[in-house]
């Protein structure tokens, strides 16, 4: 049986690592205690202020302390009641905010214990409300950001989510829920820049990497994905809002049995745009819709109307992308008519059904594309 070691004890060991202007949010071990017997209450709020720091926005609390890392060797385990978690605090489970040269390792594991809240989700049982669950390990406003060697089972809801950081590092994360458990995204990562993901293996109920609104220069190697929603730009644009996504290379990539391949997203009455994104080098073994671009996407119970404005998607290349389909419709280019793609280039794409049964097949709806090289199957006539 794998050891448990209640956060709160790493903290203790560790504190002194953390430089965070707002201090740090977590909550406790699985039993509410900590290794030497000592009683715990959930989301405690451990501040670098009584340990040195000024957190006064004029003093260097980078000199407090040279140490930098985080190390995680044992199982951390979250409470297993929605009763234990304070409502206002309840959509983080694990918090770094404004942290500058942080570095998360150590080979330990953090367990989610996520069953409660999925069998309580609306999206298993439609009767009941949409309510928040936690994110299992989130970093915010942090820079120079280094997370490595880590496994993540079971989140509440997503597993990690990077926003508002930069420079950020990430591999040899082992990620595993199961395929029917909801919102749980593997790796989110939304309004930062210059983050590198890789060697990461995720199975989970949802997107194995979500990229949202204001991430740039973004390069991900060498992924492995499935079960999942697959490798997602997106959603974008929801609530008429608008959103910025650009340079986002995804190179490498394995998906087995996943319900998407590489996606791109997008609400109708969103604005701004997403350009200059390449997916390249995938392979597909068995993936539902291994190449989509959905600018007419609608996560609702209610249809979607049509709108007058949308996220612009262009500059997008799909290039050394092979494998199999579990539906005849290997690649759907489905645009905006009101913005439509443009600048879509598709490059030495070779896609078959997985249990024969025929050719492959496309659909091409507003997209303005190009061909290099070989490409089955075809989409649409040649038009940019």
């Amino acid at each position: 049986m794998a050891s448990i070691v209640p956060l709160f004890s790493l903290l203790s060991l560790f504190l002194c690592c953390v430089l965070a202007k707002g201090g740090m949010k977590v909550a406790p071990s699985a039993n509410g205690a900590d290794h030497r017997g000592r009683s715990l209450q959930s989301n405690h709020v451990f501040s670098v202020l009584g340990y040195g720091a000024y957190g006064d926005g004029r003093h260097d609390d980078t000199k407090m302390t040279s140490c930098t890392k985080f190390q995680i060797e044992g199982t951390l385990v979250a409470p297993p009641k929605r009763s234990y978690w304070i409502e206002d605090t309840i959509r983080h489970w694990i918090l770094f905010r404004s942290v500058r040269g942080l570095t998360v390792t150590g080979g330990g594991t953090i367990d989610g214990n996520g069953k409660i809240w999925w069998q309580d989700s609306c999206k298993i049982n439609s009767k009941l409300p949409c309510r928040q669950a936690p994110t299992a390990l989130t970093f915010y406003s942090c820079t120079n950001l280094r997370v490595d060697n880590l496994e993540l089972l079971n989140s509440q809801q997503i597993h990690i989510s990077v926003e508002h950081c930069s420079d950020v590092r990430m591999s040899h994360l082992s990620i595993t829920a199961p395929g029917t458990s909801p919102n749980t995204d593997g790796i989110h990562i939304a309004h930062s820049k210059d983050v590198k993901v890789m060697d990461c293996a995720i199975k989970t109920g949802d997107d194995c990497m979500s990229i949202e609104d204001g991430t740039e220069n973004l390069h991900v190697n060498n992924i492995v994905c499935g079960p999942g929603h697959g490798i997602s730009i997106g959603s974008l644009g929801d609530r008429n809002s608008q959103a910025q996504v650009a340079n986002i290379t995804i190179d490498g990539a394995r998906l087995r049995g996943t319900t998407n391949g590489a996606r791109i997203k997008t609400w109708q009455g969103g604005r701004g745009y997403a350009k200059n994104i390449v997916f390249q080098n995938m392979m597909m073994d068995n993936v539902q819709n291994p190449i989509i671009i959905d600018q007419n996407y609608c996560d609702s119970a209610t249809p979607c109307n049509e709108q007058k404005s949308a996220v612009e998607v262009s500059n997008v290349l799909f290039n050394n992308i092979r494998g199999t389909s579990a539906s005849r419709e290997a690649i759907k280019l489905s645009c905006s008519r009101v913005v439509p793609c443009h600048g879509i280039a598709l490059h030495n794409v070779r896609l078959t059904l997985k249990r024969g049964g025929g050719d492959a097949e496309s659909s091409c709806e507003n997209a303005k594309w190009r061909k290099l090289g070989t490409v089955m199957p075809q989409p649409c006539s040649l038009n940019d």
